[in-house]
């Protein structure tokens, strides 16, 4: 993997070590009592999670780790229910949009076994390749498969990628759709060549962005306009429509964040929580008023931004944005945690997938406070509301694909908790997530903190 250049490095490090130094205080005033909560063992116990999301048309689904057997397989469990129970239509995850509509395509094609949803899982190849390769994954897809057997084509379930990475894979896509109208081949015949000095790596671009000695932005936004003009700039009325619409929307994104990865922290990571909520947007439009969706993401993208220290640094992120754009009551926010068990990652960008272990979890913070109460627990936060607790910022773990166990103080976002999110799931002890066995394809990692 391409090496990152000393002032991105310099930048990251700068905002760890101050994010880290903060952090790095005892969370004081942390309320002693028992904190209400559910007991959480089985499928079974999610009934009355299921009940509080009530008509939520959107929910939201954390983890604090992307490599947590826990999180994923309880997150597949919420999803089918969601999917079976509750009409949901679509599953959308922190992950590309050429490669995750590929997967989309087959869980609502015909009926296949889950070798083929493995094999169909390798080609998530950009690094870290386990967050959508994995055994976990190829179960939840395998049962969209055949869940979607015995529904109308009108009524299957989805799975599609929020991300705004994959900018070249999104333009190759692009490239079929727009054969036989000599306008649009033209101009994106005219971005490809933009880009081609650059072999396919976004990083080489943002590179020669910040040396002035590149700038493909005014050829991708003449062709994200063109595309929408095609379509008179309204919501798309055929799939094709709205695959061409949403990797020229990748191209113009993609191309903003990496243009900014080298200048603006903040920036590159608002871009990208902007283009997820603009993609989820559009996939709600596009599926008509009574569709509703579940969001698969890390705690730091689906976590209310305005309630913890990421707004002080002029960040926002999904779930906020979700939030303001839909209303509370419409979208359900449910983070994930663990006090200590094992978690794969690597100790650095790009490279060798480790299983580590998490080890327990700081005094005073959230994830402390839970385990003293013992057992898998399943917490609401209108409860914790009523009872009066954890309403000030409480440290709570974020593991990042890059992850040193060792020196984690910097891993605690200070949250308030009750508003950050609408339930949270606790598993005291967890397990390594089984990826799968992919090539790593040249890519630059994902944002802040740590690869999140």
């Amino acid at each position: 993997m391409k090496t990152w250049s000393l002032a991105i490095v310099f930048c990251v490090v700068c905002w760890v070590v101050i994010s880290g130094c903060e952090k790095n205080k005892e969370d004081g005033g942390t309320e002693v009592g028992n904190i209400p909560a559910h007991a959480l063992n089985t499928p079974a116990d999610l009934d009355s999670l299921l009940q509080q999301i009530g008509d939520a048309r959107i929910v939201m689904l954390g983890e604090a780790s992307h490599g947590t057997h826990e999180f994923y397989a309880w997150r597949t469990a919420i999803s089918q229910r969601l999917i079976a129970e509750k009409g949901f239509d679509m599953i959308a995850v922190e992950g590309e949009w050429a490669d995750s509509y590929r997967v989309n395509q087959f869980v609502q094609g015909p009926a296949k076994d889950s070798l083929q949803a493995v094999a169909l899982l390798g080609q998530y190849d950009r690094w870290p390749t386990w967050m959508w390769g994995n055994r976990e994954v190829a179960s939840l897809v395998t049962w969209m498969n055949r869940h979607n057997q015995g529904q109308p084509a009108g009524n299957r379930a989805g799975f599609f990628g929020l991300d705004v990475y994959c900018l070249w894979e999104s333009m190759q896509e692009l490239m079929p759709y727009v054969q036989g109208n000599e306008s649009l081949q033209a101009m994106a015949t005219q971005v490809h060549q933009c880009f081609r000095p650059f072999s396919a790596d976004p990083m080489q671009y943002a590179y020669a962005v910040s040396e002035a000695d590149a700038n493909c932005r005014t050829q991708t936004e003449k062709l994200y306009e063109a595309v929408m003009q095609q379509t008179g700039n309204k919501t798309a009325t055929t799939e094709a429509q709205f695959v061409l619409q949403q990797n020229a929307l990748v191209a113009l994104n993609g191309e903003r964040y990496y243009r900014t990865a080298t200048a603006s922290y903040p920036g590159s990571w608002n871009i990208r929580d902007q283009h997820m909520q603009q993609t989820l947007e559009r996939l709600l439009e596009w599926k008509g008023p009574e569709a509703k969706i579940i969001v698969w993401a890390h705690n730091t993208h689906v976590g209310d931004a305005r309630y913890t220290d990421m707004a002080a640094g002029g960040m926002v992120n999904l779930g906020q944005l979700a939030r303001e754009k839909y209303g509370a009551d419409q979208v359900y926010i449910v983070g994930f945690g663990t006090y200590s068990g094992r978690v794969i990652a690597s100790n650095n960008w790009g490279g060798t997938i480790q299983t580590m272990r998490v080890p327990q979890a700081r005094k005073n913070s959230w994830e402390a406070l839970l385990h003293a109460g013992g057992g898998n627990k399943l917490v609401f936060s209108s409860e914790l509301t009523t009872a009066g607790l954890v309403q000030d910022p409480i440290g709570h773990r974020a593991i990042g694909v890059q992850y040193d166990p060792a020196n984690e103080a910097g891993n605690y976002v200070p949250s308030v908790i009750p508003k950050r999110y609408d339930a949270f799931i606790f598993i005291d002890q967890t397990t390594a997530l089984q990826p799968l066995n992919t090539p790593v394809r040249n890519e630059p990692p994902d944002t802040y903190p740590s690869g999140y």
